[in-house]
């Protein structure tokens, strides 16, 4: 169980989040809100001086880049992977992360996981999310997939849509985001304190 007050950390820098994702590898971060999510992840990339690998399996993000809602930086390199491209893609990813040290965003797993039939996909994205979690530990390079999810009673999280459960790792982080127009909230979930992150909005 869960503490039901859990310690609430400011974190403006994200420094406290990113030690936090450094200890795991994946990161999964789980929304209902993608606007929210889009924010996050931003605040993420600003927050570091590493490279950024951003596979934009939805196309959001770039949308928001786009429409210049979100600003352009020119240390994030942004692949929109489709099915046919999606091995060149991740060979591409895998040698630069095995060189250095990179923060790799996988925007999200919704995309990730309708791109397969329902069949492979689960089998094939366990496989590819576990070999880019072992490759990374080279450089020492962090992982974040992103998630539309919803908490369904007696069963846990699932994607959403489309119900898929997301399965728990010991070696994996897995994050709850919500927040407000002042402040957007990361809640640890698996861990037994609970501890929440707390990020004021710019």
């Amino acid at each position: 169980m869960l503490d039901k007050n859990p310690e609430q950390v400011l974190d403006n820098t994200l420094e406290k989040i990113f030690r936090e994702f450094s200890n795991k590898n994946p990161n999964m971060v789980l929304s209902s809100e993608p606007f929210m999510k889009s924010q996050f992840l931003n605040y993420l990339i600003e927050s570091t001086d590493l490279s950024v690998i951003f596979l934009d399996f939805d196309l959001l993000y770039s949308g928001y880049v786009t429409s210049k809602m979100i600003p352009k930086n020119n240390k994030v390199k942004i692949y929109q992977p489709v099915k046919e491209s999606f091995k060149r893609i991740f060979s591409d990813v895998a040698k630069e992360i095995s060189k250095k040290q990179c923060l790799v965003i996988i925007d999200s797993f919704n995309g990730l996981n309708n791109m397969f039939d329902e069949i492979e996909s689960g089998i094939f994205i366990n496989a590819i999310t576990m070999l880019l979690s072992s490759i990374s530990k080279q450089k020492n390079s962090i992982i974040v997939v992103s998630a539309m999810a919803r908490k369904k009673e007696n069963e846990g999280w699932v994607l959403s849509p489309g119900g898929r459960h997301i399965i728990e790792s010991k070696n994996a982080g897995i994050f709850y985001l919500n927040g407000d127009e002042k402040a957007l909230f990361l809640k640890i979930l698996n861990k037994n304190q609970g501890k929440i992150f707390k990020i004021e909005q710019k």
